[in-house]
């Protein structure tokens, strides 16, 4: 190195004890030109999407910022869903490492790049020289000198060669993943675009070219286990004179190239999903499927491609099309044709948003989609208006209410495969004179033997009830928010709550899951509890008014969509069959539970799409071979 050089920066910075910063180099100007496009374009795009967000949402908003818990929340989110990817590991170990070593890994060089400019760099030198590509380009500008290296020094070496190489590992295993997928736990992975591989191949050169740029100054920047010995090798190889400067120009442009293309590809997520993440812990929902929260919604979606596995219809290749990541890509590209196919075709079992890594509700997005077509389509529920008395609102309803709006091609009879009579219970409780009403459902009127087994658990127990809608009643809404007309649901509901809330209970049972969901979701029930059947009888058994009476027989539980991914309700049903049949698993439960293909979700799939999953549905329950699926 040139003593002059030394001399001079020494003069310039006495303060300097063990690094000797430079001044500027032109090979930093696509770099610079690149994040400097990314960024303007983020902060108009930042701009104009809080514009539409509404006024009181954005209170809301700021106040979230500001609120200890959320904001907790907030951090904790941060690292678990975006550095991290926390979600990821629990079902794909090798994938969420991927995931997780390039995010946490890159995110570790910039931070430690940052303190290493603060602690090592004059602040006149850091600020007006290379206040922007000084913790990118650390080791080129900074050199060591020779002799004064404190351990501190060598300390930040060691730390910068360990983030690049766990880094390293990452970009290995996704090019890796590009040609093997399956190996990473992955059975399909989404096309990507031109901007997509654009930023992709940029992306996968970062960091080679980091490592060759960096170890060809290692003997003069400093360096540590993974960089001086690859200096060593370029010195073997080639001498004393390593020509680094292309190799640092190509880092550049790498750099340059991918933030460029940022905003045209999926890998604005990185920025994006930090938004759309403050928003969901704010409780903000979008109102619109393509503006204001929505945008950072679907602009957070990284197209990992974890939902296209996670689909019910990826049975057949050709749904594939319908998954999420497509739906969402549509939805950035406004084109409408394919958006509201891919909408109507959609389940709504909520499998992609139960998997997603930083929870984009792919489904709310396709109802709110659904609401701009169908919600204006005329109706007439006038006759809802008129309080009726509970159990005979039927009479009303059923000789003007419209044909179901779902389009389902059901028939309605009663299922075939095998169903479980209710336990055997003795009780010797006499009536509490607890008050319940129960609401049974349009899909349970459809099969009868639900009715009586509720009934008669309800009569072993002792249970003062209600039957709310024993004629009929009016439906719940959920098919109809399902297909999008919201207004239409929500006169069903009012009507409904209006009932309800005149009864007098302060419990409602509901034996349909999707009756349960919307009650849970939007009734608003002030002073009455929410519970499904499986819940209200778990709860009957805890307190001795049931006393069920154990069976060999194996059976197998199918977790409902809208039960349990949709509200959560995993454990009392399984408790309630435990004791009374051995409970053997299925292949697939819980949230990853495969969705029927019965769903009311779907406006426009046919019966034969609907066997397919239906098949792939049974033959997930029938993995440990049980003798009943409930």
């Amino acid at each position: 190195m040139n003593h002059l050089l030394y001399s001079l920066t020494l003069q310039a910075a006495p303060e300097v004890i063990d690094r000797i910063p430079s001044g500027y180099s032109n090979f930093v100007i696509p770099f610079v030109a690149g994040i400097s496009f990314m960024l303007i374009w983020l902060t108009v795009g930042l701009i104009r999407l809080l514009a539409k967000i509404p006024a009181d949402d954005r209170r809301r908003f700021g106040k979230s910022l500001i609120t200890p818990k959320i904001a907790l929340k907030n951090i904790k989110d941060l690292f678990c869903d975006c550095l991290f990817h926390t979600k990821i590991w629990k079902r794909k170990p090798l994938l969420g490492y991927m995931h997780s070593a390039i995010a946490f890994g890159w995110f570790m060089l910039i931070v430690l790049g940052h303190i290493e400019v603060a602690l090592f760099v004059p602040k006149h030198l850091a600020w007006t020289d290379g206040g922007l590509f000084y913790p990118i380009f650390y080791r080129f500008f900074v050199w060591i000198n020779p002799g004064h290296v404190t351990l501190r020094g060598w300390f930040f070496f060691f730390l910068m060669d360990f983030f690049l190489l766990y880094v390293l590992t990452g970009v290995g295993l996704a090019i890796f993943k590009r040609f093997r997928s399956i190996v990473l736990g992955m059975r399909h992975t989404t096309k990507p675009s031109l901007a997509d591989r654009v930023a992709l191949y940029s992306l996968w050169m970062i960091f080679p070219l980091r490592l060759l740029a960096e170890s060809f100054t290692a003997d003069l920047s400093g360096g540590s286990f993974l960089t001086v010995p690859v200096n060593h090798l370029w010195h073997w190889i080639f001498g004393d004179k390593l020509f680094f400067m292309p190799v640092w120009w190509a880092y550049s442009i790498c750099l340059g190239l991918f933030f460029a293309a940022m905003p045209f590809s999926r890998y604005m997520h990185i920025l994006t999903e930090v938004l759309w993440i403050l928003l969901r812990n704010a409780g903000i929902q979008p109102r619109h499927p393509r503006k204001g929260v929505a945008e950072a919604e679907i602009y957070a979606c990284s197209s990992c491609g974890l939902c296209l596995d996670a689909c019910p219809m990826n049975v057949q290749k050709k749904n594939l099309k319908y998954s999420s990541v497509y739906f969402i890509r549509f939805l950035r590209r406004h084109n409408e044709k394919k958006i509201n196919d891919i909408a109507d075709k959609c389940l709504m079992c909520d499998k992609c948003h139960a998997l997603c890594p930083v929870g984009v509700d792919a489904p709310a997005l396709r109802r709110t989609q659904r609401a701009t077509v169908n919600n204006s389509l005329p109706y007439d529920y006038s006759y809802l208006k008129a309080d009726c008395p509970i159990g005979s609102v039927a009479s009303a309803s059923s000789a003007t209410a419209p044909a179901s709006v779902t389009g389902s091609s059901h028939p309605a009879t009663e299922p075939t495969h095998s169903v479980t009579e209710p336990a055997e219970v003795t009780s010797n409780i006499q009536k509490s004179g607890e008050k319940v009403i129960y609401f049974a459902g349009c899909m349970t009127h459809l099969t009868p033997r639900i009715i009586k087994s509720v009934e008669k658990v309800f009569k072993f127990a002792g249970v003062d009830y209600i039957f709310a809608d024993r004629d009929g009643g009016i439906c719940c809404g959920r098919p109809l928010m399902l297909a999008g007309k919201t207004d239409a649901a929500h006169e069903t509901i009012s009507a409904n709550r209006r009932m309800i809330l005149s009864s007098g209970c302060r419990t409602l049972v509901l034996s349909c899951p999707i009756c349960y969901k919307i009650f849970k979701d939007e009734y608003a029930l002030e002073g009455i509890e929410v519970l499904h059947y499986t819940q209200f009888i778990n709860r009957l058994t805890e307190e001795g008014k049931l006393k069920p009476v154990a069976g060999d027989e194996r059976i197998v539980y199918h977790d409902p969509c809208e039960l349990g991914r949709g509200c959560g309700v995993y454990k009392e049903p399984r408790e309630v069959l435990g004791k009374v049949a051995n409970l053997v698993k299925a292949a697939k439960e819980g949230d990853e539970s495969v969705c029927c293909g019965g769903s009311l979700g779907s406006l426009t799939l046919d019966a034969r799409d609907r066997a397919k999953i239906t098949e792939s549905s049974v033959g997930n329950l029938l993995a440990n071979n049980p003798q009943t699926i409930v």
